[in-house]
């Protein structure tokens, strides 16, 4: 008898202590890379739709564009313009490292070359960088916690995403902001290769949206003008949907409507 209850409470005090590890390796903190990926997919998923109205806005001025996004994981991403008249049909496109302009006025095809990448997208505040080639923080860059901080009582991670050597892309070190509970990016600073910050974007009204929480509101403010600023506002969100690669073509880009 005494044999038995020496067995039964080994077994329980090998079944507790199995429970005590597997919680502790459950509770493992995600390392910086995984944080940035988990945060990538958190806002595009494996494909995505959205309905976009952009907002330029100086200080004497304001001009609004409204938009439609396509994206399937992280190689392909297409950008059409639906207004105003004079923009309609303005497309953008991102097969891999291969990026494109499609100019209906001039009924032209413009290659982006890494060189432009850093240029302004449709006269915004946001580069060809920002709007096409994002998803490139999750592989052109290694990433590093630096701290945590709290965003409208969102405490978050802050990550360094550093570029990679020769990596094709404009900002030499990305800062974010990474909620924890979310992994939205509640912040974002872009920082040239000389370490001077560029441009911050902040993001607001985070919303269910196509069955996820996503920032409904992204503002991006330039360090040098920070008078000018440009909004981007999501009406409509769609996620995880079946879409083939050839959708993310040239023919495509030109032949989509409105």
């Amino acid at each position: 008898m005494k044999k038995k209850i020496k067995l039964i409470i080994k077994i329980v005090l090998f079944i507790a202590f199995v429970g005590v590890v597997g919680h502790v390796f459950a509770a493992e903190p995600m390392s910086a890379d995984k944080v940035v990926a988990k945060s990538d997919e958190q806002m595009r998923g494996k494909s995505s739709y959205s309905e976009i109205t952009m907002n330029i806005i100086r200080p004497d001025w304001t001009r609004s564009m409204s938009m439609k996004s396509w994206t399937k994981e992280q190689n392909l991403s297409l950008v059409l313009i639906t207004g105003p008249a004079k923009d309609k049909g303005n497309a953008s496109l991102k097969r891999d490292k291969e990026m494109w302009s499609w100019i209906p006025s001039i009924e032209r095809v413009i290659k982006i070359a890494p060189s432009m990448l850093g240029q302004s997208w449709m006269g915004s505040d946001f580069t060809n960088d920002d709007l096409i080639n994002q998803s490139s923080i999750v592989v052109d860059y290694d990433h590093k916690f630096v701290k945590e901080e709290t965003i409208d009582g969102d405490k978050t991670w802050v990550i360094d995403a550093i570029a990679k050597p020769d990596a094709p892309v404009v900002w030499s070190k990305v800062r974010l902001w990474i909620s924890q509970k979310t992994f939205i990016q509640r912040k974002v600073e872009s920082y040239d290769e000389f370490d001077e910050l560029v441009n911050t974007m902040t993001t607001y009204d985070i919303q269910e949206m196509g069955n996820r929480m996503i920032a409904t509101r992204m503002v991006m403010i330039p360090a040098d003008k920070p008078e000018n600023k440009t909004e981007m506002i999501t009406h409509k969100a769609q996620f995880n949907f079946l879409i083939n690669d050839e959708f993310f073509s040239q023919m495509q880009m030109k032949a989509l409507r409105y």
